[in-house]
């Protein structure tokens, strides 16, 4: 049997943490990461596919599989469509805290 010459993405994870770089562009993305999740959470509470979810909103697969890795930005209109689509409603709140510089 062969060794792989991969290493577990959690040990990768730790070294790029040490990386001031990485942590700044890391960071940078946070509030993009944190919108895929929430994508992604709301689509699962509905027992959806990616698929299933686009047909719901008049959309492509193609268009959610970007919005839940973080590649497009939705507007209002879209929040609102995917909310409704996946029995949520959509809360925007403002809050305190430094903005992450590009």
């Amino acid at each position: 049997m062969s060794k792989s010459k991969t290493i577990p993405a959690e040990r990768a994870f730790e070294e790029w943490r040490k990386d001031p770089d990485y942590v700044r562009e890391f960071q940078a993305l946070e509030d993009e990461f944190a919108m895929a999740q929430l994508f992604i959470n709301a689509r699962g509470e509905a027992g959806l596919t990616q698929k299933q979810l686009a047909d719901k909103m008049g959309t492509s697969q193609a268009y959610m599989a970007r919005l839940e890795g973080g590649k497009e930005t939705p507007s209002t209109r879209t929040l609102n469509r995917i909310a409704k689509a996946t029995g949520h409603r959509v809360v925007i709140k403002f809050k305190p805290g430094e903005v992450p510089r590009p």
